[in-house]
C-alpha cells in the first residue's frame, strides 16, 4: 500500500481545524523520516517519540528498515503546534506500512505519545470534543486524562487511550476499550475560603456586592488599607450562582485551550486575580501567537483587579472594549484575533497612594503632585464603565470583637442572587442575554419601564451630578436589579435614589 490517511485536529487560538496525517512510505531506499506541513520543534521532534513508541508498542521500529517516510499535515499553510497530533501520526505509519488494517473515516485521534508507548494529556480537548459533534463524526479517541472533559459533549462517541497498544487492538477488534459514559456536571456550589460573615460590619458594601452579583455589575471598593476589601472580593465568588450548561462548556473550553484547567470542567464562575505587575500581555492576551490572557480566563467569572490604579495605564484603558462590548480584540501583523470576556470587573483600590486621604483616622501624608498621578490613572470612561462605588472604611476596633452576623453569610446572600438572576432570565427568554447588566441601550426601552417619579428622580440626579449618557443607563440597570432583589416589577423613585448612592463621590478622581 505504503500511503494513509488519519485524521486529527488542532486548536488555533479558540477554534478548531481538522488536520489530515498522511503517510507516505517509500521502501528499499536509504533511511529517512521527514514531517511536513510547517511543523513547529515539538511537532518536527514527534519523529522519535512516534518511532520509540511504535517499537515499545511490539511493533518493528521504523528506523529498523530501509525506507523513506513522508508525514504531511494538511492544510500545508497552517503552522502546527504542539505534540497532540502524534497518536494520529503513529496509526498513520502503521496503516500505511500494512502492520495494522482499520477505516479510519469518521475517527479524530489525539494524545502525546510518550517513548514507551503511553498516551501523555493534552490541551484543547474539549473544543475539539464540541467541533467533531458539529462535523457529524462518530468517534473521539483522547488521553485517558482527557476523557471527562471530551465526554461532557454527548452526541459522539469518547474513547480515552491508556497506550498506543490498546487502541492498536481496539481498531482492530482483538480487544475493545470502553466507551465513556456521558459526563455530568456536578451540582455543587463552590465554597469559598472566606464568607460574608467573616467580614465584621462593612454592610453597605455586602449590600452593593450583593446587587453587584445579582445584575452582574462591575463594582469598585475604595477605602484606607485593612478595611477588608480584598476579604470582600473573595467570598464576593462564594455568592455567584452556578454557570449554566453552555456557560460552563465556553469557560471549560478556554481553560483547556490555555492550558490551565486544573479539573474536569468548570461548573462555578472562575475567579481571577492577577498581581498588579503582571505583564499588558498576560493581563490582555497576545503575543507572536496571540493566546488569551487573564481577562478571558474570567470569561463568564470574576476579574478581580488589587490595587487596581497601579496597574499600568494602558492595562487600565484596555479595559474598556471587554466592559462594554464583551470581547476583547488582539492585533497582530498576521491578523486579528477576538477572544470572549463576558467578565464582572471587581476592582478594589486605596483613595491615594498612603491610602488615608478623606477618611477617618490617619492624615493623608501624599503631596499634591503624587495625589494628582495616582487619579490621573484612572480615566472618566473607565469610571463609567463601573456601576458600583463602595466606601468601605475603617471599622472600630469594638466592632472587630462582635459576633459575626448570621444574616450575612455567604449562602443566604447566594439565594438572594439566584432569585433575582431568576427573574431576569424569564424576563430575558428571548434574548441572549441573561443579566441586567448586559441589557443593550435599546433593550433598556422596550423591557424596562420606569415609573413617573423615578424617571423625574434619574433626570434630576443626571442633571446635577453630569451623568454622561452611558452612566445614565447604567443607573438604570442597576436600579432595575434592585427592584428585582426586592421582588417589584416597576422602578420606583427608592430604587433610582440607591442606585444614583453608588456613584464616587469622596474618590472623587
Amino acid at each position: 500500500m505504503g500511503f494513509s490517511k488519519v485524521y486529527s485536529a488542532q486548536t488555533q487560538l479558540l477554534s478548531v481545524t481538522s488536520i489530515s496525517v498522511e503517510t507516505d512510505i517509500t521502501h528499499r531506499t536509504l533511511y529517512a523520516f521527514a514531517v511536513v506541513g510547517l511543523p513547529d520543534k515539538a511537532v518536527e521532534e514527534s519523529r522519535d517519540r512516534v518511532s520509540a513508541a511504535i517499537k515499545n508498542s511490539g511493533f518493528e521500529s521504523p528506523k529498523s528498515s530501509n525506507q523513506k517516510i513522508v508525514v504531511s499535515l494538511a492544510p500545508a499553510d497552517l503552522k502546527k503546534e504542539g505534540p497532540s497530533f502524534e497518536l494520529a501520526m503513529a496509526l498513520s505509519y502503521l496503516l500505511a506500512n500494512e502492520e495494522i488494517d482499520f477505516n479510519p473515516e469518521g475517527k479524530i485521534f489525539l494524545g502525546e505519545l510518550s517513548l514507551d508507548g503511553k498516551v501523555r494529556p493534552i490541551r484543547g480537548v474539549l473544543p475539539v470534543a464540541r467541533f467533531a459533534l458539529a462535523k457529524h463524526l462518530q468517534e473521539l479517541y483522547v488521553p485517558e486524562e482527557n476523557v471527562a472533559e471530551a465526554a461532557l459533549i454527548d452526541g459522539i462517541r469518547v474513547f480515552g487511550v491508556p497506550d498506543l497498544k490498546s487502541l492498536v487492538e481496539h481498531l482492530t477488534g482483538e480487544n475493545k476499550l470502553k466507551q465513556s459514559p456521558v459526563t455530568k456536571l456536578s451540582d455543587e456550589v463552590v465554597i469559598t475560603l472566606t464568607d460574608f460573615s467573616d467580614v465584621r460590619s462593612q454592610e453597605r458594601a455586602k449590600r452593593g456586592l450583593l446587587i453587584a452579583a445579582a445584575g452582574g455589575h462591575n463594582v469598585a471598593m475604595y477605602g484606607p488599607p485593612g478595611t477588608g476589601k480584598t476579604m470582600l472580593a473573595k467570598a464576593f465568588a462564594g455568592i455567584l450562582p452556578k454557570l449554566t450548561f453552555e456557560e460552563a462548556l465556553e469557560a471549560t473550553g478556554i481553560h483547556s485551550v490555555a492550558g490551565t484547567l486544573s479539573e474536569a470542567f468548570i461548573t462555578n464562575p472562575p475567579f481571577r486575580s492577577p498581581h498588579h505587575t503582571a505583564s499588558y500581555v498576560s493581563l490582555i492576551g497576545g503575543g507572536a501567537i496571540p493566546r488569551p490572557g487573564e481577562i478571558t480566563l474570567a470569561h463568564h467569572g470574576v476579574l478581580f483587579m488589587d490595587e487596581f490604579p497601579e496597574f499600568e495605564r494602558r492595562v487600565i484603558e484596555s479595559l474598556r472594549q471587554p466592559l462594554e462590548d464583551k470581547v476583547i480584540s488582539v492585533a497582530r501583523a498576521k491578523g486579528t484575533a477576538h477572544f470572549p470576556a463576558n467578565v464582572l470587573l471587581v476592582a478594589a483600590m486605596n483613595p491615594c497612594p498612603c491610602g488615608n486621604y478623606g477618611f477617618r483616622g490617619k492624615p493623608c501624608i501624599c503631596t499634591p503632585s503624587s495625589l494628582q498621578r495616582y487619579r490621573r490613572k484612572m480615566s472618566g470612561p473607565i469610571m463609567d464603565r463601573i456601576d458600583i462605588w463602595l466606601e468601605v472604611d475603617r471599622i472600630m476596633p469594638h466592632e472587630l470583637s462582635q459576633e459575626g452576623n448570621g444574616g450575612d453569610e455567604s449562602k443566604i446572600f447566594r439565594t438572594k442572587v439566584e432569585k433575582a438572576r431568576k427573574l431576569q432570565e424569564n424576563r430575558f427568554k428571548d434574548k441572549k442575554i441573561l443579566k441586567n447588566g448586559e441589557m443593550s441601550a435599546r433593550d433598556l426601552v422596550t423591557l424596562i419601564f420606569l415609573e413617573k417619579e423615578a424617571e423625574k428622580t434619574l433626570n434630576l440626579a443626571a442633571e446635577r451630578l453630569g451623568f454622561s449618557p452611558r452612566v445614565y443607563h447604567r443607573m438604570i440597570k442597576v436600579a432595575r436589579t434592585i427592584a428585582d432583589l426586592e421582588g417589584s416589577e416597576k422602578i420606583s423613585a427608592n430604587h433610582i435614589l440607591e442606585a444614583v448612592e453608588y456613584r464616587p463621590k469622596k474618590f472623587d478622581i
